[in-house]
């Protein structure tokens, strides 16, 4: 199963905006997809699972996904924190 590991640069966080900017994003795509963080685990596609995971500033998230479109999946939510 495909996935990577992102530090959260952005000074809000994975909140508000930049979280539903992020569920937006996964939800464009088959695959299932589900970030982490610590030892908590949200489906990508749900907006209030994400804002759960409570990702401020500095956190360390990793987000997998697993279907035909996974690679798609995962480039285009890289490009979606890296961008802030």
């Amino acid at each position: 199963m495909p996935s990577f590991t992102h530090t959260i640069e952005d000074e809000v966080g994975l909140h508000a905006r930049p979280a539903a900017m992020f569920v937006r994003a996964a939800g464009g795509f088959t695959a299932d997809i589900t970030v982490a963080r610590d030892d908590r685990t949200a489906d990508a596609k749900s907006l209030l699972e994400v804002l759960q995971l409570e990702a401020g500033r500095g956190a360390v998230v990793t987000v997998t996904a697993e279907g035909p479109d996974a690679d798609e999946a995962l480039a285009a939510l890289r490009e979606v924190l890296t961008a802030g």
